[in-house]
């Protein structure tokens, strides 16, 4: 029995030893140690951008407050690493602050970002009350978009049998989104191979927001065949998990050709897409829509969505609280600006390649945000 005995144990005393080692190595906290070289980073109000050495003798993840700052890396396993801490423009007369949270573990350090304003600007304000602005590009720096913008690429057929083919850059020696005079022009042409070539592109795809109030200035292109889109999609889109209509999407303003100067405001969603009803879409008739610049705005908020041109109310949809078939718009979206030619809507009644090239000309987008 004593032999039995002292064999269980042998047995048993390893296991205990092992499951004592495995909830040690679960325990990713124990021990760990986090400090930064600065805990507050200034900057002027043009984009720069400043280094703050991080220690630690475990991973860590670093994630920033506001889009108007960026940082590299976003995650370590270096015992001392230096983050870079970038920040855009700021484009307004008053100074903004953001954070940089270091997370390791269950510890935090947070680094204060503080920017001061550009005593030359003038404050860019939403007309409704109670809003701030997070992002915006006034296209006014170099002749190219820059880092915040994706182009997609895509062959022609890619979505509603569209005949362009969208590239990033340059086809034939012409550019498809060039910055001209202070505007972003997305230029839509045939190229020498026989292929109609336009842009479609997306403003921090990544991310996006969710709520605000989402403003772009433009003058429409003319033509049959032009169907010139200001709209947003979810970040998290998936053709499996989160499938379209079902996820949701907001198209500000649109315009056909063929119907010059009425611009449309649409929601798509489960119960609501493409049916016709005045719940989900209208149209106003803007006489210089193709000839001047007008402002197309959407205001998001957790109960509602409303649709503006040069502040006027075009059409308002309201979170009816029955589920995410008629709203499912509680996270975040993103940007975009396209030029399509022809299609199952823009070459509903043939298209005219006469009027190529054409261009989409948008003065700025503004992002603003709900003031706490």
């Amino acid at each position: 029995m004593m032999k039995k005995t002292i064999l269980i144990l042998l047995y048993i005393c390893p296991l205990l030893c092992m499951a004592c080692g495995d909830d040690d190595d679960k325990d990713t906290t124990a021990g760990v140690q986090l400090s930064v070289s600065s805990e507050t980073v200034s900057f002027g109000y043009a984009a720069a951008s400043s280094a703050v050495t991080i220690s630690s003798n475990h991973e860590w993840g670093a994630e920033a407050s506001d889009n108007w700052i960026s940082i590299t890396p976003a995650y370590s396993v270096n015992s001392s690493e230096t983050l870079t801490i970038s920040v855009s423009d700021n484009q307004l007369s008053s100074s903004r602050q953001g954070t940089v949270t270091i997370m390791c573990g269950t510890l935090r350090q947070t680094i204060t970002v503080v920017q001061s304003g550009d005593p030359s600007a003038d404050d860019i304000t939403c007309f409704l009350d109670g809003y701030e602005l997070v992002w915006n590009d006034e296209f006014e720096d170099g002749t190219e978009l820059g880092s915040d913008w994706t182009h997609e690429v895509q062959s022609a057929g890619w979505v509603n049998n569209e005949l362009q083919t969208y590239v990033n850059g340059s086809a034939g020696g012409k550019r498809v989104t060039e910055l001209v005079d202070g505007k972003l022009n997305i230029n839509c042409f045939k190229g020498s191979d026989g292929n109609i070539y336009s842009a479609r592109v997306y403003a921090k795809k990544t991310v996006g927001w969710t709520y605000g109030y989402f403003e772009a200035r433009i003058q429409l292109p003319s033509g049959k065949g032009t169907w010139p889109a200001w709209w947003m999609m979810p970040v998290s889109f998936d053709d499996i998990t989160n499938p379209w209509p079902n996820c949701g999407e907001i198209d500000i303003m649109e315009e056909v050709g063929v119907d010059a100067n009425y611009v449309v405001s649409t929601v798509h969603c489960k119960k609501y897409n493409n049916s016709g009803t005045s719940v989900e879409s209208a149209n106003k008739y803007v006489e210089t829509a193709e000839s001047d610049f007008h402002n197309y705005g959407l205001e998001w908020t957790p109960d509602y969505m409303k649709f503006y041109c040069d502040e006027e109310l075009i059409l308002a949809y309201y979170n009816d609280g029955t589920g995410t078939d008629a709203w499912p718009f509680d996270y975040a979206f993103y940007p975009i600006l396209n030029l399509a030619w022809g299609g199952s809507w823009g070459g509903y009644a043939g298209v005219d390649e006469s009027a190529l090239p054409v261009t989409m000309k948008v003065e700025y987008v503004r992002i603003f945000r709900k003031t706490e």
